[in-house]
């Protein structure tokens, strides 16, 4: 009698585990038929049951169910890189139950190359086939202008496959833009870390998010140092470094850096306005006008070249001023119109310089007031009164008392 019952018991399980088998055979029998919301329902039931749960062919038949989900979702919204997630999750967790081994029999159905153009029926729906489709999606996002979406898309192939330098760099380079700067970075620190890559834009953007965005300047310089060793001929480094330098208030090591750098490329508008600035901090006002003036020579174009320059002659003319008005009226009598002289010709000086960097930035208010102003006390009426009109359609009739 035990013996009929432990038989029958055998029978029992044997059945139940072939009722299961049955179940992910109907599944992957939707699958291919294109019926997938009742092939999903089924492949959730045999991942819930003990008899196949532990079977890498079930996560791996869901993982190619939710491929060709993801694959003909066209709305391409929040909701279908889930799906694609959920895909490359199933893909991963058969992967970890055969030892993460891709030369397994699991391991080469989920790395499956395919083919372009086969017939619907013969797509492998692996691995290679979510990063394809994923692709696709990301590449008709960025085209329609969506970013949000065309990120998310990038952001998957990447996760899909690390070793995209591409897919990452895109990734990071979108989320930058979107003001997702942990996501950016986690992008960019990752393409650093790879071998024989050109991470020179890399560091760039990585450098820039650390300085500017975070308002970490001894982060940022940690990279710039890195990035000088792998890079030592690279002249934007040069000038990454000495604005760090600057931003820390390492003055002697900022110092050291530029002159370093322009010994190398002497004709760099934006050193020559570092070296300028630092001199100017050093009180050497004369070598900072010459080295301000040099970076104009060296690039016409360049605002901040043409508005520093402008700013040392004002800053001269009204030490000028102010020495005048510390006159006794003895001085003043004697002294007085050669010194006012002397300061309007450096007012004078200056126009140029920003009406140069008005023409680069024509929106710019405050160069349309010190031009108003300076123009005014040369007593140039009608220069004055064009700037006025200028400030007037900006900033309204009642400009001057703002």
């Amino acid at each position: 009698m035990k013996k009929v019952i432990l038989s029958l018991a055998m029978v029992a399980v044997a059945t139940v585990a072939f009722a299961q088998k049955k179940v992910v055979s109907s599944a992957e029998k939707n699958f291919k038929k294109g019926d997938l919301e009742l092939a999903i329902s089924e492949i959730d039931a045999a991942l819930e049951n003990p008899e196949t749960k532990d079977d890498p062919n079930t996560p791996l038949l869901k993982a190619r169910i939710l491929t060709k989900k993801f694959g003909q979702d066209s709305s391409n919204v929040a909701s279908t890189v889930e799906i694609g997630r959920s895909a490359l999750d199933q893909f991963n967790k058969a992967m970890e139950m055969s030892g993460n081994d891709k030369e397994s029999k699991i391991g080469k159905e989920v790395y499956k190359e395919e083919i372009p153009d086969l017939p619907e029926n013969f797509k492998p729906y692996s691995i290679r086939t979510l990063k394809n489709a994923a692709f696709e999606k990301a590449i008709k996002t960025y085209e329609n202008d969506d970013m949000e979406m065309a990120y998310e898309f990038f952001n998957l192939m990447s996760d899909i496959d690390p070793t995209d330098t591409t897919s990452s760099f895109n990734a990071g380079y979108i989320a930058n833009d979107l003001g997702k700067y942990e996501d950016a970075k986690k992008q960019f620190k990752k393409l650093i870390e790879i071998k024989d890559y050109n991470k020179l834009s890399a560091y760039y953007l990585l450098i820039q998010i650390l300085s500017a965005e975070d308002k970490n300047p001894e982060e940022a310089y940690k990279y710039v140092t890195r990035a000088r060793a792998d890079y030592p001929d690279d002249k934007t480094l040069s000038e990454f470094e000495v604005q760090l330098l600057l931003q820390m208030n390492k003055m002697d090591e900022a110092m050291a850096s530029v002159k370093e750098a322009l010994a190398a490329d002497p004709n760099n508008a934006g050193l020559l306005l570092r070296y300028g600035y630092l001199l100017e901090q050093s009180g050497d006002m004369a070598g900072a006008l010459a080295e301000y003036k040099k970076s104009v020579v060296a690039d016409p174009n360049f605002f901040e070249g043409n508005y520093y320059t402008g700013a040392i002659f004002l800053d001269q003319a009204r030490e000028i001023l102010a020495k005048i008005n510390d006159l006794s009226d003895e001085e003043w009598e004697k002294n007085a119109p050669t010194m006012t002289k002397q300061a309007e010709g450096l007012y004078a000086e200056a126009v140029p310089y920003f009406e140069k960097g008005l023409s680069l930035k024509p929106e710019n208010v405050e160069i349309m007031e010190i031009l108003f102003n300076v123009h005014t006390r040369l007593k140039n009426t009608a220069e004055a009164e064009k700037y006025n009109k200028m400030l007037v359609a900006k900033l309204g009739a009642d400009w001057m008392e703002k």
